[in-house]
C-alpha cells in the first residue's frame, strides 16, 4: 500500500511539473506580442514593422538575442493585454507607462514620448476646457486602451463610452458623427484617419489628456534580469545614431 501511494504522489507531481509554465531563460526565448499601432507597431506587405519594432530588434541585436519580425505576434490590443496579464513569458508592446499600469507589468524603455488625447471633427463646434466638459459628449474608445483608462480615471461617465475593437472603425465612426470625440494617442489615431482615405485637416485635437511614454511591458513572471538585460540594450541602440534613423522613417 505504501510503495501504492509513493507512485500516485509521483505521478501527480510529474503532471504538476508538464503543466507549471517554465520560466524563460533568455531574451530570444520570450514571447513577443503587438498590436496595430502605427506608427510604432503595424504590419504591411506581410511584415512587422514600425519604430517599436525596429528598435526592438536593434536591442535584441545588441543584447546577442537576434531575432527577426516573424518572432513577433499581431493581435487585437484587449487579447494582447489581457494574455500579458496572466503570462507566462511575454513582452507586450508599445504600451503607455501609467501610474494604474505600472504595478501589473514589468517595464523597459521608453520607446518614445505619447500624447493622448481628444479628436474632433473640424467644425463641430466642440471646446474642451477641462476633462469634465468632455462628459457633455459620447466617446469612442478601444477597449483596454489608455484613452478608455485615462476617461474612467477622470471621471467621464461609463455610458458615455462608445467601446469598439479596433482604430480604423472609430476613425470612421468620428467621421459619420457617431461619436463626438476620440480618446486615443495622437500620432496613432491620425494614422488611422489618413490609411482609411480621410483628411487629417478635416479633424483637430481638443483637449490633451494625458503626455506619457511608451514602453515594452512584461508579464509579472519574467526574471528581472531578462528586463534589465532588454534595457541596458535599450539604453545603447538609443545613444547612437540609430535611434534616430527609426524615428526618421516613421515619423
Amino acid at each position: 500500500m505504501k510503495w501504492c501511494a509513493l507512485i500516485k504522489k509521483c505521478v501527480v507531481t510529474l503532471c504538476l511539473l508538464a503543466i507549471w509554465p517554465v520560466s524563460a531563460s533568455s531574451l530570444k526565448s520570450l514571447n513577443y506580442v503587438t498590436e496595430s499601432y502605427p506608427p510604432y507597431n503595424f504590419k504591411a506587405q506581410g511584415k512587422v514593422q514600425g519604430i517599436a519594432v525596429d528598435l526592438l530588434l536593434e536591442a535584441m541585436k545588441v543584447s546577442g538575442n537576434e531575432i527577426s519580425d516573424k518572432n513577433l505576434s499581431v493581435q487585437p490590443w484587449t487579447r494582447a493585454y489581457q494574455t500579458t496579464l496572466k503570462g507566462p513569458n511575454i513582452v507586450l508592446f508599445s504600451t503607455t507607462r501609467t501610474e494604474q499600469r505600472e504595478p501589473l507589468f514589468k517595464w523597459a524603455g521608453p520607446i518614445t514620448d505619447t500624447r493622448i488625447v481628444l479628436l474632433a471633427r473640424k467644425g463641430s463646434g466642440i471646446k474642451i476646457d477641462s476633462v469634465k466638459d468632455a462628459a457633455n459628449y459620447k466617446i469612442g474608445v478601444i477597449r483596454d486602451d489608455i484613452g478608455e483608462q485615462l476617461a474612467l480615471e477622470n471621471g467621464i461617465p461609463d455610458n458615455k463610452l462608445k467601446r469598439v475593437g479596433k482604430a480604423p472603425a472609430l476613425a470612421k465612426m468620428l467621421n459619420k458623427g457617431r461619436v463626438d470625440l476620440w480618446a486615443y494617442e495622437e500620432n496613432v489615431a491620425r494614422w488611422f484617419i489618413k490609411s482609411n482615405g480621410m483628411s487629417n485637416k478635416e479633424f483637430e485635437t481638443v483637449f490633451v489628456l494625458s503626455e506619457g511614454q511608451l514602453y515594452y511591458s512584461f508579464s509579472p513572471d519574467v526574471d528581472d534580469n531578462l528586463v534589465q538585460e532588454l534595457q541596458q540594450a535599450l539604453d545603447k541602440v538609443k545613444d547612437s545614431s540609430e535611434y534616430q534613423a527609426i524615428l526618421k522613417r516613421y515619423l
